[in-house]
């Protein structure tokens, strides 16, 4: 797209935007300031009032690049045992674990923690400051679409538990040095996602004009939505699966295409990888000779037997309750739509939106087994290295996830419209 100005012609929102989880068309009206929109059918929301915050947004993107550096170029955590001083980067954990042969979670780790959090930056600014400068940026829907799609994955916050977590098991060996660049990466957490509530996606995507053609509204026609910028279309029914977005050139599709089928097969392959994750140590500890395996389970009784029964709540949940749930409420979630039950819809989408909201802090785990294998490098007098436990853990951690994001919650509301639709028919006969 060619750099311009916004135009007024533009920048006009659509009347109509229909729900995510539920499919429920509704009229978009103006709000009042700190005010939302939910769907009358399930509770979702579907938009809320933002004030033109572009130079805060900017700002706060600006200072974020800064504290990104700081993170990635100081010392972040450092650990004197005796008179042996050793100073890590963000970066030494993840350069541990592919040294150590695990690059899978290697590149797990180091995406999550460092390149998501930093395409998120780079997106941001390469989006505001031609808005700020009263132009469209060129490729907006590439760059805000792929600021969109990482958003899920940066995990800053859960990186700083693992830190806690693995400072409370090295307290009694060890003692632990902040660096500056935890300092950095702590206010980090809280600018960005600061800046990414001040952005105001509906105005930004308003900003591309739609040659949208008219289109019949014929029995075939149907709404639909585009579930990365939110744009409302109503397609022939033949054509529905095959058309992209007119304005972000997303797939458009009334329902996610093999929806059930993909989600089934990531929650069995999660459930294959949840037994050797739990079995299997998920570190090593070698210390004057000796190696101790460590699993999931007997890294949290550690905890319990020295009193952090808090922290020990913490990693049963994040690391053991957590998989199980998620892996639950995805496979009844399936089960009751492949039967077409029309059971409780409001409550089945909340649990979806439950998995979506807690699948990231399974990674806590594995965030605690970086943290200690770049820290814990004293040769014979202790090394910690990542077992074949974390791998699998990692993969049921990624699994779930993706299954969340490629299960489609309207499914959920469609028993419940075609046994209306069935009654009125019934009825009208």
């Amino acid at each position: 797209m060619a750099a311009n100005r916004p135009s007024s012609r533009s920048a006009k929102r659509p009347t109509e935007i229909l729900c995510h989880d539920c499919g429920l068309a509704h009229h978009r009206r103006d709000l009042a300031p700190k005010e939302s929109a939910h769907c009358s059918r399930c509770g979702a929301t579907l938009y809320e009032h933002r004030p033109p915050t572009v130079d805060r947004a900017l700002a706060l993107t600006t200072a974020g690049i800064f504290l990104f550096a700081v993170a990635n170029i100081y010392p972040f955590l450092g650990m004197r045992m005796g008179d042996t001083i050793l100073h890590t980067t963000l970066i030494s954990g993840s350069i541990e674990l592919y040294n150590q042969g695990k690059w899978e979670l290697a590149a797990l780790v180091a995406f999550t923690s460092i390149i998501a959090p930093g395409l998120q930056l780079a997106g941001l600014v390469y989006v505001l400051l031609p808005i700020r400068l009263g132009r469209v940026p060129r490729d907006l829907a590439r760059m805000f679409r792929m600021v969109d799609n990482v958003v899920p994955w940066s995990m800053m916050d859960v990186f700083i538990l693992g830190i806690l977590v693995s400072i409370v098991k090295l307290a009694g060996m060890a003692t632990i040095l902040p660096g500056p660049a935890l300092l950095a990466f702590m206010l980090l957490i809280f600018v960005l996602a600061w800046a990414q509530s001040s952005v105001d996606s509906d105005r930004i995507w308003s900003l591309i004009t739609v040659p949208l053609g008219p289109v019949k509204d014929t029995a075939q026609a149907r709404l639909t939505d585009c579930h990365t910028c939110h744009l409302t279309v109503r397609l022939p029914g033949e054509k529905a699966a095959s058309v992209r977005c007119p304005r972000c050139k997303a797939p458009l599709h009334r329902r996610k295409p093999g929806s059930i089928q993909r989600c089934w097969a990531l929650v069995i392959a999660a459930c294959i990888c949840y037994i050797p994750a739990n079995l299997l140590p998920v570190m090593y500890t070698t210390s004057l000779g000796k190696v101790q395996g460590d699993t999931i389970a007997s890294g949290a009784l550690y905890l319990f037997h020295h009193g952090d029964w808090p922290l020990t709540l913490v990693i049963f949940v994040a690391s053991i309750i957590v998989p199980l749930m998620k892996i639950a409420i995805l496979i009844l979630l399936l089960i009751t739509v492949q039967i077409k039950s029309a059971w409780r819809p409001v409550d089945r989408t909340r649990l979806y939106r439950l998995v979506e909201i807690v699948g990231k802090w399974s990674m806590t785990d594995i965030y605690v087994v970086t943290v200690l294998v770049a820290l814990v490098q004293m040769g014979n007098l202790a090394t910690i290295t990542a077992g074949w436990g974390a791998l699998f853990f990692g993969a049921v951690v990624v699994l779930t996830i993706f299954a969340a994001r490629s299960f489609d919650p309207r499914l959920i509301w469609d028993a419940l419209e075609n046994g209306e639709r069935e009654h009125t028919n019934t009825a009208r006969a």
